[in-house]
């Protein structure tokens, strides 16, 4: 079937873009390389936090749709059902240099049109509002409107969404080559086969300037930043209560503290270059530099790293032009860029993705609205968050399975991990992604096993076949298959 769009990468950039043309009678394709949405670079493993708007230079595509997403992010959520909470941030300096920089963040902020930021210079206030931020911070810049979401849990919702409207995706579909002919885009060649479209619009993340080489564009690099980070208990949960910030230098916004929207608590990331793209492997050198980063924040920090559940690491897509790139060409026609989409794009996301409906637009197709568009994402019913209403023995009435706990850490339910696989999970981490099974204190160490064979069940195929994400993951060793089986 020829598509009107084809949308390139699964991420949270392909994802919402695709989301947000459903609303149109449009014939819409994403294509996503990896064996689900979010398994790429930096959505699956980023910080979560929307930006309030003040570190992104005055004129910049950042600083415009930094402050425009940050004030659609709160719709946005409430009609995906996806985790948000606006936190505040603070950003903070220990001594009158970077006191000094705070007043420039701050005065920048102002400029792109941020509300309400405060320099706090009271150190029993600042104490009030973190009782264990270090004893040697001096001031901080107080930003409010700054949030918190679950990166992956949004880009999930947001593929449901999309296919629920109609969007055809297709996972383990990688783009070769991209056709073009008399200076228009006709459509890519896959691994998979020929898919026909008029628009091509490529939100491949760190893969972004390959697929725009592949089209003729070669206006950018893309450079790979990689950033560690570390998970905390969340016993830890009340050490935080804002989004905590170093004041942040050319390279990165800094080592952050903060929690997740699940309640564990969060520190990092670096930033250091890479050549591999698809370099995910953490470092003892990196995770000491992300802890002591850290530690300058919140030297509580110092007794609790026995507290720590699991590390991990993304990639960051720098830029060459250190901007974001959204823009469609005169030649080739029909090709639409969105790359080096690195913080703040989290935030910016919803408002690129209305940028992305004009070049849409002025490529030539007609956007109609759809009449039977629903915004409206329905998440996994969560039994744990029920369990004082009615509706909860309702849905044991429906089915019993949601009664069965197989996460204990997380108290996720079978029936969950059920729905999660019949809304396409066919991998460990496409469940971890949608029922957060696996991602408690044993890290999987309990309901590992219950999930292969529910897998293995669903899908109808051994249970040595299950895999991680993918690919060559395979779980299970061959020493254990018979155990498995059993």
């Amino acid at each position: 079937m020829k598509s009107d769009v084809l949308i390139v990468g699964g991420g949270l950039m392909g994802t919402i873009i695709a989301r947000e043309l459903s609303r149109y009678r449009l014939r819409i394709t994403l294509v996503e390389k990896t064996a689900d949405i979010a398994f790429g670079g930096a959505t699956k493993a980023n910080t979560g936090i929307i930006h309030a708007g003040y570190d992104d230079q005055p004129g910049t595509l950042k600083a415009r749709f930094c402050v425009q997403g940050n004030r659609l992010w709160p719709a946005l959520a409430r009609d995906l059902g996806v985790p948000f909470q606006r936190t505040g941030s603070l950003v903070v300096a220990f001594n009158e240099e970077e006191a000094h920089t705070l007043r420039s963040l701050q005065a920048r902020g102002e400029t792109n049109g941020v509300p309400s930021l405060e320099i706090i210079e009271h150190r029993p206030k600042l104490r009030s509002m973190e009782p264990h931020l270090s004893n040697t911070a001096v001031a901080a810049l107080h930003a409010p409107t700054a949030a918190i979401t679950s990166p992956y849990e949004v880009a999930v919702a947001l593929a449901e969404n999309a296919r629920q409207n109609g969007v055809r995706i297709l996972l383990n579909t990688e783009v070769k080559k991209i056709i073009l002919k008399e200076g228009s885009v006709r459509g890519v060649h896959t691994h998979n086969g020929l898919l026909e479209a008029d628009v091509l619009i490529n939100a491949a993340g760190v893969s972004a300037d390959v697929i725009s080489a592949l089209a003729g564009v070669d206006t950018f690099s893309i450079t790979p930043v990689k950033g560690e980070y570390f998970v905390f208990d969340k016993r830890l949960r009340a050490v935080v209560q804002h989004v905590l910030f170093p004041v942040p230098t050319p390279m990165s916004k800094g080592i952050v503290v903060t929690h997740t929207t699940s309640g564990n608590l969060l520190i990092g990331p670096n930033a250091h270059s890479v050549d591999d793209k698809t370099d995910l492997a953490t470092t003892t050198p990196g995770l000491d530099e992300v802890f002591e980063g850290a530690l300058k924040l919140v030297p509580q920090l110092s007794t609790k790293r026995s507290l720590i559940i699991t590390h991990f690491a993304g990639l960051r897509a720098e830029s060459s032009v250190g901007d974001f790139t959204v823009e469609s060409y005169d030649e080739p026609h029909g090709f639409i860029n969105v790359a080096g989409i690195k913080s703040p794009g989290l935030t910016a996301a919803p408002s690129i993705a209305e940028q992305v409906i004009h070049l849409v637009q002025e490529q030539g197709l007609e956007l109609t609205p759809k009449a039977t568009f629903d915004p409206n994402h329905r998440p996994i019913p969560r039994p744990v968050d029920d369990i004082a209403h009615t509706r909860l023995t309702r849905l044991l009435a429906d089915d019993s399975r949601y009664g069965h706990m197989v996460c204990r850490c997380e108290h996720v339910s079978e029936g969950e991990i059920v729905e999660a696989i019949r809304r396409g999970a066919t991998t460990l981490d496409g469940i971890k992604f949608r029922t957060r099974a696996g991602m408690g204190r044993c890290q999987g160490g309990f309901c590992t096993p219950h999930l292969l064979h529910i897998l293995a069940r669903e899908l109808d195929i051994p249970v040595e076949d299950v895999t991680k994400r993918g690919g060559a993951s395979k779980i299970a060793p061959y020493q254990a298959k018979s155990l498995l089986r059993g």
